[in-house]
């Protein structure tokens, strides 16, 4: 028997880096695994709650709301109301994972290989986050992004930058391309645009400009456009990308600002596509590893016994009526699904052949979910792979409510009559296309009274929560300038609501 990597739960640098290697022969020497070069950082409970209030990056710029919720969070954890993750990993190359100091070596084990090597592997080869993400440059341009709002904030003042910023982050759900208008962005690009943009309104600043009273109309100067340049292509589904491009009223650093936060929006898309699939792969991925090191002699029962108390926790799911559900786990669909591929491919049954075909006894459990972590997202891969057999056993149903009835309406159940009908469904929760609301930009009166139409095709007829959607068109017209309307059409293309605000709402742009 070989000996163990460690023997008690505490730890050290060798012994992670010998841990570290171990894993490693078994996820890329055993498993085949294609992940980033690797970088782990311990960091402690306060440096973690800190990375939760800047959405797990190493680099971010300065907003007061990420230390609101810091502040909140950090209440939470000190009065035990709430726990930390054990870890956090960033879309990067090199991949970088952060793991708590506080981790007992069994833990610090199993989170490597679920995110230096799980995670890692996801984030390389899925094909959405390899069409729509820089890893390479994400970095960069955060660091780009922290120093040119620093200087914004020195030149401009923080009020000036907080309100352009609020607005986008309000917006950051809808600044998204949700297709692709190019693929793989670079963000070195980006940064060496913006970089040169500012070196070339520094070289033609006047100071003089700023002595004149900002409620005198003056000729267009550096950093100010009066008329945007060409014509708008509408429909336009990115409002900040239109807000950015379009707006009469936005200087040349408030339209980058905007930018900053499209760039940012859009590189965080993909994960908000791959919840199940990213977190199933890991919990999978780690799940072998793990079992795999005590195969092998390398960790003893006794880890192996807390590695199994911490997974079942992990992977855990509620039924429906139980107080603590809140829907579907990720971790739970995610690794049952892995679990149920890998059961079609080796030991499929004649039900399996006729549902899945593609993989049904292939032999070759790894290279079919290799095949569909890099080639879908949660609602394709829900609606390709989710078996009768899981439904059972996960005992999945179709629950109806129509407002118009005063009960619910069992509509599917886990029976040959239900099955396509609940993994339709199940997929559909998935789908961005149907989760997130359809607000395009149709109109834009430029040569008129510049009034910014934007439509909604509602989903199942499901209308904005008027108090949220008429605080976010509120954010609109402080960046659009003029008056905007928001119009929300039903299936059958009949107006179901409309919302206006005047603008600008809090004051001239042109006087900030």
């Amino acid at each position: 028997m070989s000996a163990l990597l460690f023997e008690t739960g505490e730890w050290n640098f060798d012994t992670l880096k010998r841990t570290y290697d171990a894993i490693e022969e078994i996820a890329v020497g055993e498993m085949g695994l294609d992940p980033y070069p690797n970088q782990i950082e311990l960091i402690s409970s306060e440096q973690m709650l800190d990375a939760y209030s800047s959405s797990g990056m190493p680099i971010f710029y300065h907003h007061w709301s990420f230390g609101k919720r810091f502040a909140r969070d950090e209440a939470m954890y000190r009065k035990g109301y709430s726990g930390l993750a054990y870890e956090i990993v960033i879309n990067s190359n090199p991949c970088i994972s952060y793991i708590m100091e506080e981790n007992t070596m069994t833990m610090q084990t199993l989170v490597m290989a679920h995110a230096a090597f799980g995670h890692n592997h996801f984030f390389k080869n899925n094909y959405l986050f390899k069409e729509q993400t820089d890893a390479s440059g994400i970095l960069d341009y955060l660091n780009f992004a922290k120093s040119y709002i620093l200087r914004c904030e020195e030149r401009h003042g923080i009020s000036a930058v907080e309100r352009i910023l609020d607005a986008a982050h309000a917006l950051m759900d809808q600044g998204v391309n949700r297709y692709g208008r190019k693929s793989r962005p670079s963000l070195a690009e980006e940064r060496a645009r913006a970089e040169a943009r500012q070196k070339h309104a520094s070289d033609q600043y006047n100071d003089l400009w700023r002595t004149l009273p900002t409620a005198v109309a003056r000729p267009a100067g550096p950093g100010r456009i009066d008329t945007p340049r060409g014509a708008p292509q509408l429909p336009e589904e990115n409002l900040l990308y239109f807000l950015e491009k379009f707006s009469p009223q936005l200087r040349d650093w408030e339209r980058e600002l905007l930018r900053i936060v499209r760039n940012i929006a859009q590189y965080f898309f993909p994960q908000r596509q791959t919840k199940v699939m990213n977190e199933g792969c890991a919990t999978w991925v780690h799940y072998k590893i793990m079992n795999r090191l005590y195969d092998l002699g390398k960790i003893s029962e006794g880890s192996m016994l807390e590695f199994l108390t911490s997974h079942t926790a992990v992977v855990f799911q509620p039924d429906f009526d139980d107080p603590r559900y809140s829907g579907m786990n990720p971790y739970a669909l995610g690794f049952e699904m892995m679990c149920d591929i890998e059961r079609i491919a080796a030991n499929p049954t004649e039900e399996d052949r006729r549902y899945l075909p593609e993989i049904a006894g292939c032999g070759d459990a790894l290279g079919a979910l290799k095949d569909a972590w890099a080639n879908y997202r949660d609602d394709s891969f829900i609606a390709q792979f989710l078996s009768p057999h899981l439904m059972r056993k996960m005992r999945l149903f179709k629950l109806e409510n129509h407002a118009a009835e005063n009960h619910y309406k069992i509509a599917a159940i886990h029976d040959e009559r239900g099955y396509t009908e609940v993994r339709r469904a199940l997929a559909a929760q998935y789908d961005p296309g149907s989760r997130d609301p359809n607000i395009q930009v149709t109109g834009a009166a430029l040569a008129e009274d510049r009034r910014l139409q934007l439509t909604q095709q509602l989903h199942n007829d499901v209308p904005l929560d008027e108090r949220e959607a008429k605080a976010v068109l509120g954010f609109i017209a402080d960046l659009w300038g003029f008056d905007v309307e928001l119009r929300g059409l039903g299936a059958d293309a009949q107006l179901a609501f409309s919302y206006e605000i005047a603008g600008p709402r809090r004051g001239a742009l042109a006087a900030a």
